[in-house]
């Protein structure tokens, strides 16, 4: 607001310092040049209330009426140097920046010569000379970085609303991968439980009822995570905020919702401490295991054990996930760990898995403490 003051304020000395030089004293045009002017410094106080397309036809427009002018002057003051002033020149710069900064394309593209020839052919629309040439120049010198200022300042605003739409996108991708973990995760325990509940029926009634119960708090959970990221998905117009979904300390409930399910045992071992973590670091790990555990009980045959390791060592995490189970055929095709790979890969970490020795099968994750220097 200030500086918009300013402008303002430089605009209406110059129009009084062309009225002390003399430049409106001029018999029959005098009137004609201090309207130009005055016009010119009304359309730039007006410009903040102009469109994409109204700023470039007034400012064209503008112009027109300036070169009009000019050629008024060239035909009828040919032994004069009153075709100077500063002002109206000044304010078609101003306008040319404008043009240039926020017009719509194809108008912008129309206006900005106009413009650029209207504030250049003023000083030497009566005589060319020496002096006048010099100041052509000048005004041109001025119209040209304006309208890089004002092209460059489009482009860097058009950079960041693309980079901005590319941050929204790969957060709701981030988000939708999040919505298939959870989802999974869940519906791979309330599968699980179902079937358990289905074997306990006949062999022992009374069990069915917390069975049931638990795959009803499954299905809860699965829900409320459901609506919670396709809610950020659909809010097209507000930014979606990474927001730690999950942390350390919702590791444990992992392991204790698998032991709870019935079958493997899962145990957790934390070493190490993880209270100044980063929350790109902490959901990654418990993606890892939760990817890991939803694993197991897809494809670990015979498993009775699960042990989840979380680590500190320095600047870097260890999340190891391994099980004494065989490993069932595992399609090639699935979204789990090729997510899980993608999803570690942000933050700068890695990822494996593979057959572990005495049997079983094992995911490791190697994670930055710090992610600063990370491009996702």
């Amino acid at each position: 607001m200030t500086a918009w003051l300013l402008l303002i304020t430089v605009l209406a000395a110059l129009v009084l310092l062309d009225g002390f030089a003399g430049f409106y004293s001029v018999e029959r045009h005098g009137p004609g040049k201090l309207t130009g002017a005055l016009l010119a410094v009304g359309l730039v106080i007006a410009s903040p209330r102009l469109g994409g397309r109204a700023l470039p036809v007034a400012a064209c427009a503008l112009a027109f009426v300036s070169l009009c002018l000019s050629f008024l002057l060239h035909l009828t003051m040919w032994a004069s140097s009153q075709a100077m002033g500063f002002a109206e020149p000044a304010a078609l710069v101003w306008l040319l920046l404008l043009v240039a900064r926020r017009g719509k394309p194809s108008w912008a593209a129309a206006a900005v010569p106009v413009l650029f020839l209207a504030v250049v052919v003023r000083p030497v629309s009566v005589d060319v000379r020496q002096s006048t040439t010099i100041m052509a120049l000048l005004f041109a010198l001025a119209a040209v970085t304006a309208f890089g200022i004002g092209l460059g300042t489009r482009l860097l605003l058009v950079d960041r609303r693309r980079q901005a739409a590319a941050l929204r996108l790969e957060q709701r991708t981030e988000f939708a991968r999040d919505l298939h973990d959870f989802v999974a995760h869940h519906v791979t325990g309330i599968v699980v439980q179902a079937q358990g509940a289905q074997v306990m029926a006949d062999r022992r009634p009374e069990l069915v009822p917390p069975a049931l119960q638990r795959i009803e708090q499954a299905g809860s959970e699965a829900l409320t995570s459901m609506r919670h990221m396709v809610g950020m998905l659909r809010d097209a117009d507000g930014e979606v905020a990474l927001t730690p979904l999950a942390g350390i300390g919702e590791v444990r409930s992992l392991v204790e919702e698998f032991s709870a399910v019935g079958g493997a045992r899962a145990r957790l071992d934390l070493e190490g401490t993880f209270d100044d973590l980063p929350v790109e670091v902490t959901t990654t790990a418990h993606r890892v295991v939760m990817e890991a555990l939803t694993n197991v009980r897809k494809h670990a045959h015979g498993c009775t054990e699960v042990r989840v390791c979380v680590g500190r060592s320095g600047d870097r995490i260890t999340v190891r996930v391994s099980d004494d189970g065989r490993p069932r055929h595992v399609s090639q095709s699935g979204f789990g760990l090729k997510g899980l790979d993608e999803r570690v890969g942000l933050i700068g970490g890695s990822v494996q898995a593979g057959p572990v020795t005495g049997g079983g099968w094992g995911v490791e994750a190697t994670l930055p403490v710090s992610t600063a220097g990370v491009v996702a």
